[in-house]
């Protein structure tokens, strides 16, 4: 391909950038091609009309158009399953009822418009639009994704963008995990869907998540620093000779179970990486943690 001794032409239902090895993609040009729209369709099954010696109205041709969702062949194949069932050369909505077996949804459990449609799901989420969110849902249960694949993101949903804002959405994300796994299709399919309305309607808040991505930088970035010593154990009465857990102060042993003993390691006392919201369960939290600092300093 490099000297020009081969021409390479391909075609490809997939995302080139899942399946097309990167040494190859990085010598090709590469043109993505979109679904056909409903009106480009309809005139596709009008040119064939005369093929399959049918007459048939707009609105039939439309409503096949839609069924074939993008798919030229599909509408071919659903408009030749009519004619067969039309003896009179007339397509009427009976036929066509009968020749569409279901919308066929464009779907890859493992490929592009799989991560794009739980993208959608997830944002539509975040985004407290519940019902962008439940039509995201239906069409992944349209299109036979695993149910419990739904679930576990829905978890991760309630952990990353609601957490402490509603310690409940945690509760009722693992909850219709449980339901789905324990009730099966389609019993399940609806516990998912109560699951999503209560996650999109939460209050939201991702302060722990960023706190989580603070310390993480602050454990790679800074030297790991021993325990120290008020905060170990000392199983044994040589350890209590050198030291540990001197110094420890017992909170219950406390007024308010409140003492302003540093538990950091000594390079990050002070630091602060959980910021709360002022939005729903937070909000209490953040007077709690107000109430804490205050005690803690007298």
């Amino acid at each position: 391909m490099e000297r020009g001794d081969i021409i390479l032409i391909g075609a490809t239902t997939e995302n080139p950038s899942f399946e097309v090895i990167s040494a190859l993609l990085s010598r090709s040009r590469v043109y993505a091609l979109r679904g056909l729209t409903v009106p480009e369709i309809v005139t596709l099954l009008r040119r064939a009309l005369p093929v399959v010696g049918l007459r048939a109205p707009d609105d039939l041709l439309e409503q096949i158009a839609i069924y074939a969702n993008g798919d030229a062949r599909q509408a071919y194949n659903t408009l030749e399953a009519a004619a067969s069932a039309s003896p009179e050369g007339e397509l009427t909505a009976e036929t066509v009822e009968s020749a569409i077996n279901r919308k066929v949804m464009l779907y890859d459990k493992s490929g592009e418009e799989h991560y794009n449609l739980i993208s959608a799901l997830h944002k539509s989420v975040r985004s407290s639009d519940v019902d962008a969110a439940l039509y995201w849902l239906c069409r992944m249960l349209e299109a036979g994704e695993d149910r419990l694949y739904i679930a576990r993101r829905l978890i991760r949903m309630a952990i990353e963008d609601i957490s402490m804002a509603d310690p409940r959405a945690l509760e009722q994300a693992v909850a219709a995990m449980q339901a789905v796994h324990f009730l099966g299709i389609p019993e399940g399919d609806l516990a998912l869907a109560q699951a999503a309305i209560y996650l999109s309607v939460a209050p939201k808040s991702d302060s722990a998540y960023r706190a989580m991505n603070a310390i993480q930088q602050d454990v790679e970035q800074t030297i790991a620093e021993p325990v120290p010593m008020n905060l170990r154990n000392a199983p044994t009465r040589a350890m209590k000779a050198w030291g540990y857990g001197e110094g420890y102060q017992h909170a219950h042993k406390f007024e308010d179970a409140i003492v302003a003993m540093d538990c950091l390691p000594p390079s990050l006392a002070g630091r602060r990486y959980y910021h709360p919201t002022d939005r729903g369960m937070e909000k209490r939290i953040a007077e709690r943690l107000e109430e804490i600092r205050r005690l803690r300093n007298k």
